[in-house]
């Protein structure tokens, strides 16, 4: 959750509360060092004396304890009343910050398990890493859940499809324009990388910038050294168990910024990376109550925890260089706040209510997230703009981090391992390290409102030459009834992963062939992987 800029996240301590809505009447400039667009001029309402971030503008979007809530709402009952110009929810573009305001491509999650504290490092049977120091077992919950984003049919986040940025959109916009950069629909999964940073042990009350430090120090373990590898990347900075992050405990429960931001505690992180979008995940089932254990399930150890975590990735992908996304400007009690911020801890069986969803890799409490749209907060939203309507235009499984390759028409030999992923856990291998003949991988889509680009990775292991073993790709305009070769036959060794990408037009339906070419011939066998297939 975050304000003016950023930190959005439950940051509260319920306690029991029915419903606790959002922060009343905090509003705070934000003006970055170097902002790169005319930000929104808020309609400022007084600042709340009662708030967390009253006197500590490094607490964007702070959702305040219950007694502390009680008290700022008493307050906010005595000022006179903001006039809107649209209703009191309503989020406005901000213009863009270095040209970013909402995550308009397939998101990259990077989970940073930050400090030794955390123990041991194992691995479960379904991938994931597991620590020693993890009582609650937060950290394979955590990857299941970001594996789990866009599989299963799961519409909690197609709620981020009617977000935006671009140059069509203008600052201060309240909907999209149809040739905007739309959120697309994140089609199986997000998950990116895991990383254990056992280096040191994290601080016992790490700062906003040592925070920030340590998400720059991520994106440079995982390869992700310039400003367009970490444009569509995120950074969760997961501190462990019995330490308090930026003083959390009995303020807030979580949330998100970006290295450029001024107010950070300890002051903005230099990147020779372009800006870093990252955020600030306490071991908040410390808090009990107070960050939502118990909140939807029974005893319900990991709701808040699992909530907070899609609060803020809501958040970002709204809002990824806060406050150059969507947030309200309208000078209301909801004055600065973001998108999940609006529908924090409104209890379950309620209106716009936290709930359980399923995704394909299991049942996650999550909270809603406002919706201009629908003027509501939404815990399920139809995928639009950025999804191509109905099932959505982005593909199903893109990054195979269902460890399968479930939306996939298959041929020959394939699979999903760990050794063909490009990022993430898995990829597909199309191909085998024995003989075999041609093999395939393709799958129909529809490319949604304003793409205008579908992209994969290759890595093809070819002992052969081009005459008898190779990898080709295809893209089959079905609509226009074109067939496109996106990767000539191809016959390297070593070369390392590849980019390919093709031109796509809105609304037209299309099907992608990913092939490998064997000639079935003992001792030189190739096998090519591909991953992270998108349209943006």
């Amino acid at each position: 959750m975050g304000r003016p800029h950023i930190r959005g996240a439950a940051r509260a301590t319920l306690t029991g509360l029915a419903s606790l809505s959002l922060v009343t009447g905090v509003a705070l400039a934000f003006v970055p060092q170097a902002a790169a667009a005319t930000q929104v001029p808020a309609r400022t309402a007084s600042p709340n004396p009662y708030s967390p971030a009253y006197q500590h503008p490094y607490r964007h979007g702070a959702i305040p304890t219950i007694r502390q809530n009680a008290k700022m709402k008493s307050w906010a009952a005595e000022q006179p009343a903001a006039t809107t110009a649209t209703g009191p929810e309503t989020l406005s573009y901000g213009g863009g910050i270095d040209g970013i305001g909402v995550q308009s491509g397939h998101s990259k999650v990077y989970l940073v398990f930050y400090g030794s504290q955390w123990g041991t490092q194992s691995t479960n049977g379904n991938g994931d890493a597991t620590f020693s120091g993890d009582p609650d077992g937060a950290a394979p919950v955590t990857q299941e859940m970001f594996k789990g984003i866009g599989t299963g049919n799961e519409l909690w986040s197609a709620d981020l499809t009617q977000w935006c940025d671009g140059p069509n959109v203008s600052a201060g916009a309240t909907s999209c324009p149809s040739n905007a950069n739309f959120i697309p629909y994140q089609s199986g999964g997000v998950l990116a990388g895991v990383w254990y940073d056992n280096s040191a042990a994290s601080p016992s009350a790490a700062t906003g910038h040592q925070l920030g430090a340590e998400a720059v120090k991520a994106a440079g373990h995982f390869g992700n050294t310039t400003a367009a590898s970490n444009r569509d990347a995120y950074y969760v900075v997961l501190s462990p168990h019995n330490t308090n992050p930026d003083n959390y405990q009995g303020q807030y429960c979580a949330w998100h910024d970006y290295n450029g931001d001024s107010t950070l505690t300890g002051g903005p992180v230099s990147s020779s990376y372009g800006d870093i979008a990252f955020s600030n995940q306490p071991y908040n089932m410390d808090s009990g109550s107070g960050c939502g254990v118990g909140f939807v399930n029974s005893p319900g150890t990991l709701d808040g925890w699992t909530m907070t975590l899609g609060h803020e990735w809501h958040e970002m992908m709204s809002d990824q260089n806060p406050a150059g996304g969507w947030t309200n400007q309208t000078g209301s009690s909801y004055n600065g706040q973001e998108n999940s911020d609006e529908c924090a801890w409104i209890s379950p069986g309620s209106t716009g209510g936290a709930a359980n969803v399923t995704m394909g890799t299991g049942t996650f409490a999550e909270q809603a997230s406002w919706s201009n749209d629908t003027n509501n907060c939404a815990i399920s939203h139809p995928i639009v703009g950025g999804g191509g309507g109905g099932t959505g235009g982005t593909f199903t499984n893109g990054t195979f981090e269902t460890g399968s390759l479930s939306g996939w028409t298959t041929s020959g030999t394939t699979s999903a391992t760990t050794s063909a992923a490009h990022s993430g856990t898995y990829g597909a291998m199309v191909g085998s390290t024995n003989p075999t003949n041609t093999s395939s991988v393709s799958q129909s889509f529809t490319a949604p409102s304003g793409s205008s680009k579908v992209s994969f990775w290759y890595d093809v292991t070819c002992p052969d030459t081009v005459s008898y073993d190779w990898a080709t790709a295809t893209l089959q305009d079905t609509t226009a009834g074109t067939t496109t070769t996106l990767l000539g036959k191809t016959c390297t060794q070593g070369a390392g992963w590849k980019q390919v990408s093709g031109t796509v037009t809105a609304g037209h339906t299309y099907t992608l062939t990913l092939t490998n070419k064997d000639d079935n011939y003992a001792g030189d066998a190739t096998y090519t992987y591909y991953d992270d297939v998108t349209v943006s």
